[in-house]
């Protein structure tokens, strides 16, 4: 889930930048700073969004750069336990799926993906179902669910974020959508 904080914090512009729009300088400066980082309370930090209040500028002795304490809106992605995601899929292993959710990646393992056993086809790059015949590959939209969430360490790179597709209204769409037209009829 995406969600818009406000943060209060302290920018430093060094001053080879003075000359630039002060506003533009601050933003860039907080979003280098800042996103890709993880909150543990917020999430992960996607983009700042725009600078509310930007005070006066403070220089301190042997720096030469001015600090500004600013009030900024920045845009968080923080996945829930039991939200239900959206994404691709985007590597297929023998082990499961991993899927992309907005900035982050979680894991379908092979025992989440369907009830049926599933076998991994590595030529083609797949899972599939051995009774019905279902397959999960690269490029698939899927709907999941979040069973378990660990957003430990500063980056999207250490959380661990697991997927199941295995309860009614999950899986590929395709699966989805069959699921849908056999209650129909």
């Amino acid at each position: 889930m995406y969600y818009l904080s406000k943060i209060e914090d302290t920018v430093r512009i060094p001053p080879h930048r003075f000359d630039e729009p002060l506003e533009e300088v601050a933003i860039e400066t907080l979003n280098e700073s800042y996103v890709g980082k993880i909150d543990k309370k917020l999430g992960l930090m996607v983009s700042v969004k725009d600078i509310e209040d930007l005070g006066t500028g403070r220089v301190i002795m042997g720096d030469g750069a001015a600090y500004h304490d600013l009030k900024f809106n920045a845009i968080f992605f923080k996945p829930e336990l039991h939200e239900i995601i959206e994404g691709e899929v985007i590597e297929i292993a023998e082990f499961g799926a991993f899927v992309r959710m907005g900035p982050m990646d979680g894991l379908v393992h092979v025992s989440q993906v369907t009830d049926d056993y599933i076998n991994y086809d590595a030529k083609r790059g797949a899972l599939l179902g051995k009774e019905s015949k279902k397959s999960l590959e690269e490029g698939n939209k899927v709907r999941a669910r979040i069973v378990a969430l660990s957003l430990k360490g500063k980056s999207s790179k250490e959380t661990k974020i697991g997927l199941t597709m295995r309860q009614p209204g999950l899986g590929k769409d395709e699966w989805i959508e069959n699921e849908k037209r056999k209650k129909k009829k």
